[in-house]
């Protein structure tokens, strides 16, 4: 069983062509990575509201484009093609998934997978940049 951490993407991005881990340059988004990295996965991606799902070293282009802005329908769509994508990369009904990622960008590709976590599922977005550097200290206090 690997562990594979799926961020989603963010609106604060650079503003030309970067590699996926570096274009999200938000505070959230760095300390989420950060966290990602701490929790020791084998595999790390995002999730991109363009894109689908993204290794952290493919080259894109900014872009302005949100699950939280589309349609029902055009969620399931993109899911879908996650799903697709995540086939190829990691076994949906052995791997554990954990999520750092937005009710949206997860809805619809849960009931596809066996073992998943979803760590902030209960924090308010207000309360995620707090949450995420205390629980990035107690994992470097455990790691050291």
């Amino acid at each position: 069983m690997a562990k594979v951490v799926l961020i989603s993407c963010v609106s604060k991005k650079l503003n030309h062509k970067s590699k996926a881990k570096d274009l999200y340059v938000s505070p959230l988004f760095k300390k989420e990575f950060e966290y990602a990295k701490l929790l020791n996965p084998d595999k790390i991606f995002i999730l991109s509201a363009k894109y689908g799902l993204l290794k952290l070293d493919e080259e894109i282009e900014p872009y302005n484009k949100t699950l939280n802005k589309m349609l029902s329908n055009e969620i399931k769509e993109w899911a879908d093609s996650v799903l697709n994508q995540l086939k190829k990369v990691s076994d949906l009904n052995k791997d554990e998934f954990v999520f750092l990622a937005g009710k949206n960008y997860r809805k619809f590709l849960l009931p596809s997978l066996k073992y998943y976590k979803i760590p902030m599922e209960h924090i308010t977005l207000f309360y995620q940049l707090g949450w995420l550097k205390k629980e990035i200290s107690k994992l470097r206090n455990k790691n050291e």
